[in-house]
């Protein structure tokens, strides 16, 4: 069925209002083309010749022909950024955190996207397994790159049950499509103990290792585990000596790839690093920081960073107090880099303060998943000094508020402290927010 699409806005001075189209009027079509979204919008008025047929509110329907430089745009508004809804994920995942949240949250946070548009757009991952041939071919025809792909596994039988989709398993055709296609693309595997670990990680590391250049990287990453997981499968955390193992069978496929493509290509984590005990790899092994979203390579870059940046500072006496608040995760990182500052202003006091992540359960340990509920109940009473530092990663983008619905003002009214943001992967913004 035909997608018509209204008109929400026209820019001033533009093409449209040239033409005399008008908010209210609805979009039918582009060179007798239909337009499902944004995609198709934009590839077909990429013209200097066109054709738009415009309904107008009494019904009418316009032929207007405009002729126009290549890449002008027509100044028209849909008020949808994607001209049409999101695709929703069809599959029940074993390791899906939207599964192991508890009841009463808000509406968006239980909202689960599998939209391939969106991981073009906003950088998310997607599993393919809504996607049809024809929406294969849109990311080729519009070269919707680079596209991040959820794997977790290239056994197609492992696959349907890990996402308990019996349509998961043609992930390896689909690639192959893309990659003949020349659509670069990066890929991630949330890693199970017993179920994708072991044998089946090295198959899925050298299936996926076919696809380079093409596959410019592979993320793995340990999966995460609520307390809320009543009724739904049971899998083993992994142990210290686990996360080592990986860790090895990770470096190993790294020198290999190295060897052979002049490439990593495949990165974990920080947090089998830290969980392993481990020193996380040197600036240069991460290659460009590809996966930084995934977690791969933030303690390298912030303390790269802090180091830098401290060699540029002459440093004072100036007594200063002030508190830090972060998961169990990072607090051992954070304190590591409050030492350097402290070795050139050493009358700073900095209060670092771990988290435990009650709401979640203790297995979350990521500052990500850190509540104001959380915060507010375990720094009561706490020495907080003149300001409080939370990091950037509890907040979604140009937001205030956190997981729980707790806004940083509820933070701030109830500690009674003033209350910083903290760009989570800049070592400058860290250290000018302890300084400044």
């Amino acid at each position: 069925m035909s997608k018509y699409h209204e008109i929400k806005a026209i820019e001033e001075d533009s093409i449209a209002m040239e033409m005399g189209i008008e908010v209210g009027d609805t979009l039918i079509s582009i060179n007798g083309q239909d337009i499902d979204d944004v995609f198709d919008y934009r590839y077909l008025i990429n013209d200097e010749f066109i054709t738009v047929i415009i309904r107008k509110t009494d019904g009418e329907e316009w032929e207007l022909e405009i002729e126009k430089d290549y890449d002008e745009d027509l100044g028209i508004g849909f008020g949808e950024s994607l001209m049409d809804c999101y695709k929703t994920c069809r599959n029940k995942c074993i390791f899906c955190f939207i599964d192991q949240m508890p009841p009463g949250m808000r509406d968006t946070l239980y909202f689960k996207d599998d939209d391939s548009r969106l991981s073009f757009l906003q950088g998310n991952y997607i599993t393919l397994t809504n996607m049809k041939e024809k929406d294969i071919q849109r990311i080729i025809t519009y070269k919707l790159e680079p596209i991040n792909i959820s794997v977790h596994t290239t056994n197609p039988e492992l696959r349907c049950r890990m996402l308990n989709n019996r349509f998961a398993g043609n992930i390896m055709d689909n690639l192959t499509t893309l990659y003949e296609g020349e659509i670069h693309m990066n890929s991630q595997i949330v890693c199970c103990k017993g179920w994708n670990d072991g044998k089946e990680l090295d198959r899925t590391i050298e299936d996926l290792a076919m696809y380079i250049p093409y596959m410019q990287s592979l993320s793995v990453v340990p999966m995460g585990q609520t307390k809320f997981r009543d009724g739904l499968e049971q899998v083993p955390m992994f142990s210290k000596e686990d996360c080592i193992e990986i860790i090895n069978q990770i470096e190993r496929w790294q020198q290999h790839f190295l060897n052979k493509y002049g490439v990593r290509f495949v990165y974990a984590s920080d947090e089998w690093y830290i969980q392993a005990g481990r020193e996380v790899p040197a600036d240069e092994c991460y290659e460009g920081y590809m996966q930084l979203e995934n977690g791969v390579g933030m303690v390298r870059l912030l303390q790269d960073e802090v180091t830098e940046y401290m060699a540029t500072l002459e440093g004072d006496n100036k007594p200063r107090t002030l508190s830090i608040a972060t998961g169990q995760l990072a607090t051992g990182v954070i304190k590591k880099q409050v030492e350097k500052i402290q070795a050139k202003y050493p009358n700073i006091k900095v209060n670092v303060y771990t988290i435990i992540n009650d709401y979640f359960g203790h297995d979350i340990t990521v500052a990500g998943l850190l509540t104001g509920e959380d915060i507010i109940k375990q720094l009561k009473d706490k020495e907080l000094g003149d300001k409080l530092l939370l990091p950037s990663v509890l907040l979604k983008s140009g937001e205030t508020v956190l997981l729980d619905d707790l806004d940083i003002k509820d933070i701030e009214n109830s500690l009674r402290i003033q209350v910083h943001i903290v760009d989570s992967e800049n070592g400058k913004a860290f250290v000018d927010g302890i300084l400044i």
